[in-house]
């Protein structure tokens, strides 16, 4: 957060899309845990995912009586995440997947048996009047652009967008309450028809399509002369990691 006593202050949120890294190992974690519970209400699950180029490896401690096929839920997760082609990197058909999960350590489960709890955890938070979702603005703009890169890709709107991608959102607040929209950075994986004569850049067209089909709709009247955009700042994003 950035504050500016003639301008108000500046507050910056992130979010990314279902294809980033982070939120496959997040979506591989969660496919295994619902299917267990769909079985098993009484199953202790701390599943873990880490994935790279070409592998996934899901380990942890699962104690259950649920019989279920982790890796068809794996490959099915990846799969309508998007990541049907090898061209970016990572894909359900040929990517290698580890299989570490083991029991709950007996150590841990003698203090459980009895109703105990195997973990903790510390969580702070508030609610606000900002949006409908009673989240802060920033975060939910960064969230809506990301649902709206995945909504085009899999419409077919933008047909050379990619799974991973990532986006942030810094508004301006004058008075405390939510002004405008002062940056917006989007970068999006993609395939290499959109690509200038470079390279190692996006055209200028498929920036501007960007802009109209996914950010424009979502920020609305909030942009304005003003505002800095950055799409793929950085440049190409064809890889699985960036």
């Amino acid at each position: 957060m950035e504050k500016n006593e003639e301008r108000g202050w500046f507050f910056t949120s992130e979010s990314v899309t279902e294809g980033h890294p982070d939120k496959i190992c997040d979506i591989v974690s969660d496919s295994i845990l619902d299917a267990i519970l769909k079985q098993d209400d009484k199953a202790r699950v701390a599943c873990e995912t880490f994935v790279s180029n070409g592998l996934l490896v899901v380990g942890g401690e699962i104690t259950t009586k649920a019989q279920i096929n982790k890796r068809e839920i794996i490959k099915n997760a990846i799969k309508s995440i998007g990541y049907t082609d090898s061209k970016f990197g990572f894909d359900y058909k040929t990517c290698a997947i580890i299989d570490t999960i083991n029991e709950q350590s007996p150590d841990i489960a003698q203090g459980v048996d009895t109703g105990g709890a195997g973990d903790q955890g510390l969580m702070i938070g508030f609610a606000c009047k900002e949006t409908k979702e009673l989240m802060p603005l920033p975060i939910m703009l960064a969230h809506k652009l990301a649902l709206r890169l995945a909504e085009v890709r899999k419409k077919n709107i933008l047909k050379y967008l990619g799974p991973d991608g990532k986006t942030q959102v810094t508004v301006e607040y004058r008075e405390w309450k939510p002004y405008r929209v002062d940056t917006v950075v989007l970068s999006t994986q993609h395939t290499e028809e959109i690509l200038d004569k470079s390279g190692n850049q996006i055209t200028k067209k498929a920036k501007q399509e960007i802009f109209d089909k996914v950010i424009k709709p979502i920020l609305g009247n909030l942009i304005d002369k003003n505002t800095i955009i950055h799409i793929n700042p950085t440049g190409k994003f064809m890889s699985f990691f960036r």
